[in-house]
């Protein structure tokens, strides 16, 4: 794990496997890293620098009482890449990794990325608004905020189910796997976990998928019980100009077995495309 401070003082960890073109992973919430290390691994041996970072207030990154919001997380995003002097980066996100790349690109925009890749991400916004009658009611944020306030670890627990699907029937998602998502889940901070929920529910957006001018894989299960795509993807794949958006049948938002191997496959495909 290597490691730099933003310019507000905070300790940014990430991975750095392999070499080549690189591949910058960001997660979603409330996880860290090492969620996106079978992908990682697999990137790195064919030909690709893999890289993925704790977002702060997650993982092993520093816990502060501030920044935690989508325009920081996005600059923490470009002080990384400034720190390791890159160029030609695909971005790949994963839920509220992926608002973390459109945010990213809207406020930096695309001078030092060649391609993106959004997996069931939270894009164009998850909330009901008038403008968005499609997303989904403040009650059920208000709800998350209230699992993690009170009994965080339970929460997480439970949140696992759906995340994966295992309340479906047929489910093969292993115990170990929901028990993973836990451990991930516990090493955030409560106070970055509660204010995260407003930035991934309530954040619009719109204009920055807009300016998303490069190559984007928007990929999405449509059993997605965390994410809706038709919240998700597939507006968003109207709003980027040169998208292709890949549907799985039956996935999950948390893409385990059968389904992860197919993202990964598509995604190594759309990395050498």
């Amino acid at each position: 794990m290597g490691s730099f401070t933003t310019t507000d003082g905070t300790d940014i960890h990430y991975k750095d496997w392999g070499s080549g073109q690189p591949v910058i992973f960001s997660h979603g919430w409330p996880l860290n890293a090492d969620a996106w290390d079978n992908q990682l691994r697999v990137v790195a041996e064919n030909g690709f620098r893999a890289i993925a970072h704790d977002r702060r207030g997650h993982g092993r990154s520093g816990q502060p009482w501030q920044g935690n919001d989508m325009d920081t997380y996005a600059d923490d995003l470009a002080q990384l890449i400034e720190h390791l002097g890159l160029e030609d980066v695909i971005l790949v996100g994963h839920s509220t990794g992926g608002g973390e790349v459109a945010r990213y690109i809207g406020r930096h925009g695309t001078g030092r990325v060649a391609k993106a890749v959004l997996l069931g991400a939270v894009p164009p916004q998850m909330l009901k608004t008038d403008a968005n009658p499609d997303g989904l009611p403040i009650d059920v944020f208000d709800g998350i905020r209230a699992g993690v306030a009170a009994d965080r670890s339970q929460f997480y627990q439970e949140l696992s189910e759906a995340f994966f699907g295992a309340n479906r029937p047929g489910s093969t998602v292993s115990q170990g796997t929901r028990d993973a998502f836990w451990l991930m889940s516990m090493q955030a901070g409560s106070k970055a976990a509660y204010d995260c929920i407003k930035q991934f529910s309530e954040t619009d957006f719109t204009e920055d998928l807009k300016r998303i001018d490069v190559p984007t894989l928007i990929a999405h299960g449509d059993d997605d019980q965390i994410v809706p795509i038709g919240a998700s993807a597939h507006k968003s794949a109207q709003l980027v100009k040169d998208a292709t958006l890949k549907v799985y049948p039956g996935a999950p938002h948390g893409l385990t077995g059968d389904y992860e191997q197919a993202f990964t496959n598509d995604l190594i495909a759309f990395l050498k495309g």
